[in-house]
């Protein structure tokens, strides 16, 4: 599956609550927020742009289709589900705007290995994790996802026997993303502090 024909949904609807309640999408990484960071470098692969947020005047001057929240809680979960409502394409690439290195050509990687029919194209890391804010997902996720969010069940990982997944191994990754810095996050300060470094 082609990315330039599907979406990319960027999480930012977060609390920030390790970080010390800020908005993690403006944290500044090499000079520029990390929202534009992510859309600098994703952006381009896609033809079309989603940003899942909670209040929206805050993303008014980005290029991108806004999705707020559609339900009360917040969770990476409730951002998937609002993502995937507001976007015309069949399937996404998501990724949260709290990992400052997500590398295109990963992203590319993941929606090429995509068939139409799998719902759900997620990172298998070696130490047996799977990678659910750096994955593929399909529309069909919205009514498993929905359902689930009504019973306030956040794990975004249980609805996965209900749908077509498919995992894709390191070694695959690896080879478009060497060093998988795609999989870094800054959650807390003393991460941001190792991601500026790194950068």
């Amino acid at each position: 599956m082609h990315p330039n024909t599907q979406a990319l949904i960027i999480l930012a609807g977060g609390l920030g609550t390790r970080m010390g309640h800020v908005k993690k999408a403006f944290l500044d990484m090499g000079g520029k927020p990390i929202i534009q960071r992510l859309l600098d470098e994703l952006a381009p692969a896609f033809g079309e742009v989603v940003i899942s947020c909670r209040d929206s005047e805050d993303f008014a001057d980005y290029p991108a289709t806004l999705a707020p929240d559609r339900f009360e809680a917040r969770s990476s979960l409730t951002g998937i589900h609002a993502g995937l409502s507001a976007m015309r394409s069949t399937h996404a690439f998501i990724c949260a705007c709290d990992a400052p290195f997500v590398r295109r050509k990963l992203a590319e990687t993941l929606m090429r290995e995509a068939k139409p029919e799998d719902d759900v194209v997620i990172p298998l890391k070696s130490d047996g994790y799977m990678e659910p804010l750096c994955a593929v997902y399909s529309k069909r996720c919205i009514t498993p996802v929905s359902e689930q969010l009504s019973r306030d069940d956040f794990k975004i990982i249980r609805f996965f026997d209900q749908v077509r997944v498919r995992t894709v191994d390191a070694e695959t990754l690896r080879k478009a993303d060497p060093e998988l810095v795609s999989f870094m996050n800054v959650n807390t300060p003393e991460e941001l502090a190792a991601s500026r470094k790194l950068l």
